[in-house]
């Protein structure tokens, strides 16, 4: 654990103010260690009472320059991995140029130095399979218990009993795998002997890219919130809408005011548990809520529409009203999971559990199913599990995602006939479209990003930096910047989100202010910003044990984005 210390600064009284409009007091400085050398890449953070907060990043020669609105009595907090925190508390008002100098001391304890490593660092050390394709090999450990959960992280890696474990990897193989016994006593077995108290020693550093000092991020806590899930932006009246999946929720947040409304989705007579409850099967996680919304899309109608997980069914929001809207899904559909609208307003959205892909025309109500070619799941027994679905600005094709089976596949919009491919990357997840036409995937187990030209089939592959020998990121989802087009990358294991440059075919780390980060999905605001939720599952493996919105200003200022 790292210790508070203090921070010399010049402060001036307070005031408070929140709104992110107009930039007020200024805080710089230098960070150096202890022996006088410039830390590039630290990252400095503000954070005013009402849980809001602004980051940025130091350059090259240790210097860094926070422009901020935030006012008042605010906590200050300087850190770079490996190294103490510095905190202290300061008072900035409207008007305040404060000077800020930090000395970070490294850490020495091997307690705390293991303590400070990303929760990939610990994954790692698992006795994996040695065989790509085994049963436990690492690959089929990410498809299997990384689909929601960040193993490794400061809750799952607490030392357990095999009998402690199984709970646990029952309620992951009971989401997405295999309800099998030995399969789940012999993972218990493993993640025991795996996280049993040792220290991680493998020491990753993260390139810092001099870009980053030209970037701020901004943090908004999302208070009484447990898993929000997608996160996106509505061109129509500046706000972002996140799901919140364990609570039945749909989350609005006023990111100028910093406030977060709720909205509970309508039971409509649904039981709790759901569909799950109906047919007699258990719900996901243990779930008791009626409606449990894991994605959203914004219509053409200025609705928003949402997949209610575990009530098999669409729900629409309308932001002017605050009314909502359910659609059932035909029974037997089960766990409705991504969705997207294409250019004419029909809703698309993957069905997990079934093996299907959804249509919904709000328009006319009409609900249509599409059964998916039967394939095998490489991992353990289960269903073949299609996650993404994206729609080519081409030709309004859909592509869809099977995350246990290495497949994707086109779905004609019209016809609704189906094409399915081998994956270029192992377990691909959350796939877009580029403006060009290009599909690009997110290859969890490989840690890779691959773009597709469909027209030629054209397959580039990009892997993901490793800093440790065998920590390979785990890029759960990616979106891309409607006007950079670049590609943003979430990634569930390193605390880091990924900005990769096409054009240069770089990557850019950027390191979040908190650990136990895992995000969700990206969105873009009209002022460029990338936005995502933090929701690590559960809230307890995040610092601080709340989740909240993030947004990255890039530094690409003056860049307003396209309605979409």
């Amino acid at each position: 654990m790292t210790r508070p210390s203090a921070v010399t600064l010049t402060c001036l009284s307070a005031l408070l103010a929140c709104s992110l409009n107009v930039k007020a007091g200024t805080v710089s400085g230098l960070v150096k260690d202890t022996n006088g050398k410039a830390i590039a890449g630290a990252i400095i953070t503000l954070t005013n009472p009402a849980g809001i907060s602004q980051s940025v990043y130091s350059g090259d020669a240790g210097q860094f320059t926070l422009d901020t609105a935030l006012t008042g009595d605010l906590q200050f907090r300087a850190r770079k991995r490996y190294h103490e925190d510095k905190q202290s508390t300061i008072a900035l008002d409207a008007k305040a140029k404060l000077k800020a100098d930090v000395t970070l001391t490294p850490l020495t304890d091997p307690q705390a130095l293991s303590d400070d490593h990303p929760s990939l660092s610990h994954f790692s050390m698992i006795n994996f399979d040695e065989e790509e394709d085994g049963l436990f090999s690492r690959g089929n450990f990410a498809r299997d218990c990384l689909t929601c959960h960040s193993l490794g992280n400061s809750f799952t890696r607490m030392p357990r009993s095999p009998e402690s474990w199984m709970p646990s990897v029952q309620r992951m193989h009971g989401y997405l795998a295999s309800a099998e016994e030995e399969p789940i006593k012999r993972r218990s077995e493993i993640l025991s002997e795996a996280f049993n108290g040792r220290l991680a020693t493998s020491r990753p550093e993260i390139p810092i890219d001099p870009r980053l000092a030209t970037a701020t991020v901004y943090q908004w806590r999302l208070d009484n919130t447990v898993v929000p899930h997608d996160a996106e932006y509505d061109h129509n009246n500046g706000k972002i809408y996140m799901s919140e999946m364990f609570a039945g929720k749909l989350l609005e947040t006023d990111i100028e005011s910093g406030k977060t409304r709720h909205f509970k989705l309508p039971a409509d007579g649904e039981p709790p548990g759901g569909a799950f409850t109906k047919m007699g099967l258990p719900a996901p996680y243990g779930l008791t809520v009626a409606r449990a919304p894991h994605s959203l899309a914004l219509g053409p109608d200025g609705k928003w529409y949402l997949t209610d997980s575990i009530g098999s069914a669409i729900t629409s929001f309308d932001p002017k009203t605050g009314a909502f809207e359910n659609f059932e899904v035909e029974e037997g559909a089960l766990y409705p999971h991504t969705v997207r609208v294409d250019g004419k307003g029909i809703v698309w959205f993957s069905i997990a559990f079934s093996n299907q892909i959804g249509r919904f025309d709000p328009k006319t109500g009409d609900m249509k199913v599409i059964a998916l070619p039967e394939t095998p799941s490489l991992s353990i027994p289960g269903t073949t599990i299609p996650y993404g679905v994206a729609v080519s600005p081409v030709d309004g094709g859909i592509w869809y995602a099977k995350l246990s089976s290495d497949k994707i596949g086109r779905i004609d919009p019209v016809t609704l006939k189906i094409q399915e491919y081998d994956s270029p990357v192992r377990a691909p997840r959350r796939q877009r479209f580029d403006k060009e036409g290009n599909l690009w995937i997110a290859g969890f187990s490989d840690g890779a990003l691959a773009r597709i030209n469909v027209a030629d089939w054209n397959v580039t592959v990009y892997p993901l930096p490793i800093y440790a020998p065998g920590e390979i990121p785990a890029p759960y989802a990616l979106a891309i910047h409607p006007d950079t087009q670049d590609v943003w990358v979430n990634d569930t294991m390193l605390d880091v989100v990924w900005r990769f440059i096409p054009g240069k075919e770089e990557f850019i780390a950027y390191p979040m202010p908190l650990r136990g980060t895992y995000t969700r999905d990206f969105t873009f605001t009209d002022k460029g910003w990338a936005c995502t939720s933090n929701n690590p599952i559960t809230a307890a493996a995040l610092e601080g044990g709340v989740t909240e919105l993030i947004c990255i200003d890039a530094g690409n200022h003056g860049v307003k984005v396209s309605s979409r």
